[in-house]
């Protein structure tokens, strides 16, 4: 149907392998291959970070929540520009979820001002999103999380490798949640990792994601343990092998796909220079690294977007829009006014999301944006 999708995946027969080798080795729950991953993932992040491997980034945020012990009557500060998930894992522990505003039409991620403007005596946790792989200014947000004695969790579905101040996003937050879903940078279907710096709640994540056991499958399998015990009540947000070995090979394959999404932004960049048509974060945050997840661009006001959608689906080409605004959902209808964060609002309204994927060819590129060039006139 697409003459340029939106999103391929970066996947050859090494990822084909991988999976066949589990296969052919007979064990597909947690085992070598997942902790080879968390491992391997654990020295990319660098520092002292922990990671544990989760069945995807929904199940990471959730348990982020769960293991800094966020319940009901707490707040947990979200973006308003970003997926429905970070609302919804806030709702699903009782708490209640404020809506943080962007910076600016060229700076869609929040900042420290519009999170402190929303921080109350029921401020619990502030979740960050570093929106299309660019980071947040987490040196004053960690900042002001420390000021006002509130957890920071980093929502990095869409910045593995990302970086600001030469410290990887996922390094921040006392907790870190990445996705691993088919269109991310790091695709693995369904999957996602929980990193933290801290001890105890590396344990208690690894009890969250495993039935409060105190031992895996393997053990006994290996012969290491006989029994277990059940530390604290938890579920089953285990990832299997098949992923992990792939992951291991997506990780691999991580910096080259960036690179390459950053060659194409630029291009996207020159070819709509001077048009009607904008991309944020023109201007980058100093000493920072875009992981380059997605190709946002902000469309004249007067523009009606849907018929641009089908202008290009006329032509073949899939886009998307990243996000539709929380209020515009029947299960937060009257929840949220966007009065509140009118950034966000007029950005909901007017944003497109363009192909991008690291076997985009530059021809391509200048098809989408001549494509959408014309849709305009």
């Amino acid at each position: 149907m697409w003459n340029i999708q939106l999103f391929k995946l970066n996947f050859d027969d090494l990822e084909r392998e991988a999976a066949a080798q589990v296969v052919e080795g007979g064990w597909l729950t947690m085992g070598e291959r997942i902790l080879g991953f968390e491992s391997t993932f654990s020295d990319y992040l660098g520092g002292d970070t922990k990671c544990v491997a989760v069945s995807n980034g929904t199940a990471a945020l959730h348990m982020a929540l769960l293991a800094l012990d966020v319940e009901a009557e707490d707040e947990v500060i979200i973006p308003a520009l970003t997926f429905v998930a970070d609302a919804n894992v806030v709702q699903m522990v009782g708490a209640k979820p404020v809506l943080a505003d962007c910076r600016s039409l060229s700076d869609w991620n929040v900042s420290a001002e519009s999170i402190k403007k929303c921080i109350t005596s029921r401020t619990k946790a502030v979740i960050v999103v570093h929106y299309a792989g660019f980071p947040c200014d987490m040196p004053a947000i960690a900042e002001l999380c420390r000021e006002y004695g509130i957890h920071l969790i980093e929502d990095v579905a869409h910045a593995p490798g990302a970086s600001v101040g030469g410290r990887n996003c996922g390094t921040w937050g006392d907790i870190s949640c990445f996705s691993f879903f088919s269109n991310k940078n790091l695709s693995i279907g369904e999957g996602g990792m929980v990193a933290t710096q801290d001890e105890g709640l590396h344990q208690r994540l690894g009890y969250l994601r495993s039935h409060g056991m105190t031992t895996l499958t393997l053990d006994r399998h290996k012969g290491r343990a006989i029994t277990y015990d059940v530390a604290e009540p938890g579920l089953n947000y285990r990832m299997d092998e098949i992923r992990a070995a792939i992951g291991l090979v997506q990780l691999d394959k991580l910096p080259a796909g960036n690179a390459r999404r950053a060659k194409l932004t630029a291009r996207y960049r020159a070819n709509l220079v001077n048009s009607p048509v904008t991309i944020p974060f023109d201007v980058m945050l100093p000493d920072s690294v875009s992981a380059y997840h997605i190709l946002p661009v902000l469309l004249p006001e007067e523009v009606d977007r849907v018929k641009v959608i089908e202008a290009l689906k006329q032509k073949g080409i899939q886009s998307s829009i990243h996000y539709p605004p929380f209020w515009s959902f029947s299960a937060y209808e009257g929840y949220f006014d966007p009065a509140d964060t009118p950034v966000a609002a007029e950005i909901c309204a007017r944003e497109l999301t363009l192909p991008l994927f690291p076997s985009l060819t530059i021809d391509e590129v200048d098809s989408v944006t001549s494509a959408l060039l014309e849709a305009l006139v």
